[in-house]
């Protein structure tokens, strides 16, 4: 398997980025990209919310995980998950993160870091109403990343809480709810032949969004 991974590489061409033709403003960048994203034919498999959220504890253990983005503001991304999570504990912690996006069909990739906080209860709320109920139900009993002795532990706890609520709304559970990670760091790569790739980096220094081009 060794000599089959070392030979595994593709050649990045189909487009470039330059400086001089980026927006001001990173979130209207991401904004332009996340629809290009959507308007490219992806295929059916990818998720073009799907990004990558890094968080680290406060001895500075670091975990990662795939999760969906579900809203951009002009502040920050909007995710939701279990406040007592591994991933929501760390954030209590150490409220510092990342996320990184890749679009294979189009040869991109956004990477985020910034600061992270709970949106408020009302935006919870009504997120959590417009899922599935089917999602709701999984979200209210669902003790993420607590051991659970089998998969039948918890196709007979959904039953239960199915039955609980039959006619009635789901409520969202304390435990439950959204995220916005502020961004301090943007970079926008862009794929190019030979591992010379087009990487602009936003950094925030306080007052204002400070464009610059790195080495690949």
């Amino acid at each position: 398997m060794g000599n089959d991974l070392e030979a595994m590489r593709k050649s990045y061409t189909l487009s470039g980025l330059d400086v001089a033709e980026v927006m001001a403003d990173p979130m209207d960048q991401f904004q332009d990209w996340f629809a290009a994203a959507q308007a490219a034919d992806p295929p059916r498999w990818l998720e073009v919310n799907a990004m990558t959220l890094s968080t680290a504890d406060r001895a500075g253990y670091v975990t990662s995980r795939v999760v969906l983005l579900k809203g951009v503001q002009p502040d920050g991304f909007i995710f939701f998950t279990n406040y007592q999570s591994v991933k929501g504990r760390q954030m209590d912690e150490n409220p510092r993160a990342s996320l990184c996006f890749f679009w294979p069909h189009l040869e991109r990739q956004v990477r985020v870091e910034g600061l992270v906080e709970r949106v408020s209860e009302a935006m919870s709320d009504q997120y959590f109403q417009s899922r599935p109920r089917e999602s709701q139900l999984g979200g209210l009993l669902s003790q993420q990343s607590e051991p659970v002795a089998d998969r039948q532990v918890l196709e007979n706890l959904f039953a239960e809480f199915e039955e609980k609520h039959i006619g009635q709304p789901v409520p969202r559970p304390a435990h439950w709810g959204g995220y916005r990670l502020q961004p301090t760091r943007m970079e926008f790569w862009q794929g190019r032949p030979s591992r010379l790739h087009d990487r602009i980096l936003y950094a925030w220094n306080e007052a204002e969004w400070v464009l610059s081009r790195l080495c690949p």
